[in-house]
């Protein structure tokens, strides 16, 4: 998707620092596809959706959560403008 996007990479901590550096500018997108349970992701996502980012899973579905199954196979975190092109490449 990097490359794709023409982006570059960032290594950081948790699940929430990642998606927080996001919230706070530091960072334009945030994709997490090796799965994770619902608690990682819950309050990350609706702090950014609260922020007006785009969270949802890397399909474009909504995050689901409240399930049988407490495992979240993947999570996107973006700005809105960066939403369709990071979709796309994660889909293409």
């Amino acid at each position: 998707m990097a490359n794709a996007l023409g982006c570059d990479v960032a290594r950081l901590g948790s699940a929430g620092a990642k998606a927080m550096a996001v919230v706070m500018g530091e960072a334009d997108i945030y994709v997490h596809d090796g799965g994770m349970y619902q608690w990682d992701s819950a309050a990350p996502s609706a702090v950014a959706a609260a922020a007006g980012l785009h969270v949802s899973r890397t399909d474009g579905s909504p995050l689901i959560y409240n399930e049988e199954s407490l495992w979240l196979p993947d999570f996107l975190v973006c700005r809105p403008e960066f939403a369709e092109a990071a979709l796309r490449a994660l889909n293409d």
